[in-house]
């Protein structure tokens, strides 16, 4: 059962990944938009903006960019949802031999696949404005898995808004407080910087733990308690993300 399951996610993944190869823009526009912002702090705000650190300003603020860069293409993995619901694709499915689970893990790891592109993308980019680690290929890995748990808790979320949303404004607006999130973190200026009850939410926020993990890894820094609140934080909410979205599928694909 479970080889089973594995060949039709297989089978069901390639065939998502092959809608993106043919339509690129979805990468791509993914990228624009981190990489705009990118931008706008490296060259018009990051002068403005006292962080306390010795390195260059997109050295700081790159973990929240790439963040951002997930949380804008998990939208498109609400959308494809949607569309797949709307257009019959799921009833077809289920007249067919296919494990049921395969349907949302073959959503899964295109979102997953896809994001990491636009990841590399939107870190070559910044290589070129300037950013500069000497990290080790160790806590490049450590990044690495933090980017992809981060990438699944927020794509369960997608899963979720893409099984509920009854338009695709609804399936994929789901995403804008997400993207909006690392602006009230460290992401880009210090907590200390911020009126008390924003510092207050913006410290017990799961944003901050995840930026403040991947700046340390990159600054070759002692990373301390942020990276087990991190991962508190993010295979929590992946959990819950992921039995939500299994209890919402079970009630609409009877």
């Amino acid at each position: 059962m479970t080889a089973h399951a594995l060949a039709d996610t297989g089978v069901l993944t390639g065939r998502s990944l092959r809608h993106i190869v043919r339509s690129p823009d979805t990468i791509i526009t993914t990228a624009v938009t981190p990489v705009a912002l990118m931008l706008l702090f490296v060259f018009v705000l990051g002068g403005a903006i006292d962080t306390g650190s010795t390195g260059s300003y997109i050295d700081y603020m790159l973990p929240g960019i790439l963040l951002i860069t997930i949380a804008s293409g998990v939208a498109y993995t609400a959308y494809r949802l949607f569309l797949d619901l709307q257009g019959g694709i799921f009833e077809r499915f289920q007249s067919m031999p296919i494990a049921r689970s395969s349907i949302l893990w073959a959503h899964v790891l295109t979102s997953l696949a896809a994001n990491l592109v636009s990841v590399a993308i939107v870190i070559g980019v910044a290589l070129i404005l300037g950013f500069r680690t000497g990290a080790s290929v160790g806590a490049w890995l450590a990044v690495a898995g933090i980017v992809v748990l981060f990438t699944l808790a927020l794509t369960w979320i997608a899963i979720i808004a893409g099984l509920s949303a009854r338009t695709i404004d609804g399936a994929s607006g789901f995403s804008y407080p997400l993207i909006f999130l690392p602006f009230i973190s460290s992401a880009f200026v210090p907590t200390a910087s911020m009126p008390g009850p924003v510092a207050w939410f913006a410290e017990n926020q799961p944003v901050t733990a995840v930026v403040d993990t991947i700046r340390a890894l990159f600054a070759q820094q002692s990373i301390g308690a942020d990276i087990w609140v991190a991962l508190g934080w993010l295979v929590g909410i992946l959990l819950a993300a992921y039995a939500g979205a299994i209890v919402i599928y079970r009630r609409r694909i009877r």
